[in-house]
């Protein structure tokens, strides 16, 4: 994309009698394309020296590597070996680690922290370029730093620029979107390649992640409902185009898995709703920061800049769309057919992508209120945040011209540069601030609200200012002791971590011992550190069902804390691995007969079923019956108590009344 000034454009010589535009200008041509570029270049310095200094590999971040290495090795796209679970929610940052990880052969850790640092780089280099374009290139005045400013300097987004998370890869599929909608809506013409690959980049949304198919939906049907040229036939390529990978995923996730989701949105119960959890969530990013205030500043700012900006040029850019409409319809269309075709058109307008992306950015937060915003200060919201500032994500500093000045006056004349230049200072005073700014300092302590500064919170609690290998996570509370436990215990066994940060409880597996130990489980929280601290045939899984679907599939908490409101009992680990369930082998605190009746309920034929549909051999009988049934899958529930589970599947309970 060129946004400087044809070499025509310069050297042409008025027509007598009319303003030469170069000499009416009031800076040279070079100098706007200077401090545009600078300031992209230095925006871009600013956001990978901050993410630099807070780099860290987040624990969720280690899960994405623990299915990595199972498809290194071999063993497909799972976590643990023989089940197959999909416990990484953007399968788009899954199969891309994988892809760099086999062509570098380089630890994994520093694959993904690469990749994290160079995608958050790129992403705010495509918003600012989107930007530009959308304001007219250098041709609009100074184009200055305003929104990319606003989302760098925000803390969380620093710490999610590396972070081993898909956020990374989120605001980067963002930008792009937003970088190609504003070329085809400036465009003359557009060529179908440029459609096409429009309708790839877009279609990817729910490969992204699941919830950006509010933003990829809503954009194909943009483009999709936009005059086109030979209509029917590029619209077919376009469908084509845009839902091959997505849609066959979708199909290959319905069978392999047997669900329509993630697991994590099962795990999470992603259908609910906690509104309150919601707001408390937004305030928590909001609050800290004053984020507020370069908001309305940036949306004052825009209105205006946007109406001043309104120059003939730019409101002819929508006619060729109505010509290309009107080619297709009939002279004497009606007034109805008229309006049609007239919204047609607006479809491919700068306006028009504008509105697209503001609204998306209250879809996304509709959401993200709905379903109660997240555990991770700032997380869930960052896409919201990005979505907002793209319009002005530069801004333009219109200097008039000489006769400008000369017809209009000082006052009126200088006003768009005058509002660009005030919105530049106060976003720079603001992001000075909030960029040093300690959002959370709750710490190690986790609060009411279930929200935490997850990065504050590794960090204090492994001790590195940077923990990014696997190892560094061994000095969190009870990951030494999970290793030494493990080989203390050559038999194998279930793993079950205690109050004590030195100390594991091992339930031993039944005799005969097979040859080479019976293997282990670990079932512990922290799915990350855990399941990178050992090897492959080590099965790790975790009472919130990340990677567990029977803990997936028990009832949610509506009390529990925010993405962690599921807590399975570990009686029910005992019993679905099988290992001695009777004292003094099985740990004091368990109770025996809570262990039996776990053991009963897990023969409830729905509960076996929706097991069976990830635990079973994948032949061809059970790929079509994972499809027919994943939704069904996804929805079923059981009761967490053993008890209650054994009564609702109607199940005879193994321990007489009298003896409860």
């Amino acid at each position: 994309m060129s946004l400087s000034i044809s070499r025509d454009e310069r050297t042409a010589s008025p027509p007598d009698g009319a303003v030469d535009p170069a000499a009416d200008r009031a800076l040279p041509g070079w100098v706007p394309r200077v401090v545009y570029s600078v300031g992209v270049a230095l925006t871009a310095l600013v956001f990978l020296l901050g993410a630099w200094e807070r780099r860290w590999i987040a624990d969720d971040g280690l899960i994405v590597l623990r299915t990595v290495r199972n498809l290194l090795a071999g063993n497909g796209p799972v976590f643990n070996i023989d089940e197959r679970v999909e416990t990484n929610t953007s399968a788009a940052w899954t199969y891309i680690v994988f892809a760099f990880s086999w062509l570098t052969q380089a630890r994994l850790e520093y694959v993904v922290l690469g990749l994290t640092l160079t995608l958050s780089v790129v992403a705010i280099v495509l918003a600012m370029l989107g930007a530009g374009r959308l304001w007219g290139g250098t041709k609009a005045g100074l184009l200055v730093p305003a929104g990319a400013l606003v989302y760098v300097a925000v803390p969380p987004a620093r710490d999610y620029a590396s972070s081993g998370l898909e956020s990374a890869l989120v605001i980067c599929w963002l930008a792009l979107l937003w970088l190609l909608l504003v070329r085809w809506s400036k465009s003359e013409s557009v060529k179908l390649p440029g459609l096409l690959v429009i309708g790839f980049v877009a279609g990817m949304g729910p490969m992204v992640r699941p919830e950006m198919l509010m933003v990829a939906a809503p954009a194909l049907l943009m483009v999709f409902l936009s005059p086109m040229a030979r209509p029917w036939l590029t619209r077919i390529l376009f469908v084509v185009i845009a839902g091959a990978v997505p849609v066959g995923y979708q199909i290959w996730r319905m069978g392999y898995y047997g669900l329509p989701y993630p697991n994590t949105a099962v795990s999470k119960d992603a259908a609910g709703a906690k509104w309150n959890q919601g707001f408390s969530y937004l305030w928590n990013l909001v609050d800290p920061y004053f984020l507020w205030v370069p908001v309305v500043v940036l949306a004052i700012a825009g209105v205006l800049l946007a109406v001043w900006n309104r120059t003939p040029a730019r409101a002819a850019a929508a006619q060729p769309a109505a010509r290309r409409s009107n080619k297709h319809s009939a002279p004497d269309s009606g007034q109805r057919q008229a309006r049609v075709l007239r919204l047609r058109a607006w479809l491919r307008t700068p306006s028009a992508v504008v509105t697209l992306f503001l609204g998306c950015a209250l879809l996304l937060q509709v959401y993200s209120l709905r379903v109660g915003g997240d555990f991770m200060h700032g997380r869930m919201l960052l896409p919201v945040l990005f979505c907002l500032i793209l319009p002005v994500a530069v801004l333009p500093i219109r200097l008039p011209a000489r006769s400008s000045v000369a017809a209009r006056g000082r006052g009126r004349s200088y006003a768009p540069a005058l509002v660009g230049l005030a919105a530049f200072l106060a976003v720079i005073g603001w992001a000075y601030i909030a960029s040093n700014t300690t959002g959370m300092t709750t710490g190690t302590t986790i609060g009411r609200s279930g929200i935490v500064d997850e990065r504050a919170y590794y960090v204090l609690n492994t001790g590195h200012d940077h923990p990014i290998r696997a190892e560094d996570y061994l000095d969190y509370p009870r990951m030494r002791a999970m290793v030494d436990a493990i080989e203390r215990t050559p038999d194998g066994g279930l793993l079950i971590n205690t109050p004590s940060y030195m100390y594991w409880d091992v339930v031993p597996p039944p005799l005969p011992i097979p040859e080479g130990g019976a293997g282990h489980t670990v079932y512990f929280l922290n799915l990350g550190m855990t399941s990178m601290n050992v090897p492959l045939d080590v099965r790790v899984i975790d009472p919130m069902g990340l990677a567990y679907p029977l803990a997936a599939h028990s009832d949610r908490l509506m009390d529990g804390r925010i993405g962690h409101d599921k807590s399975l009992f570990a009686d029910w680990v005992v019993a679905d691995t099988g290992m001695v369930d009777q004292h003094p082998w099985l740990p004091y605190y368990f109770d025996e007969d809570w262990v039996q009746q776990a053991e009963v309920a897990l023969t409830c034929p729905e509960t076996q079923d929706m097991l069976d549909s990830s635990r079973g051999d994948l032949t061809w009988e059970r790929f079509k019956n994972n499809v027919k049934r994943s939704f069904e899958y996804a929805e079923y529930r059981f009761d967490r108590v053993p008890e209650y589970a054994i009564e609702l599947c109607g199940l005879e309970d193994p321990i007489p009344e009298n003896a409860r």
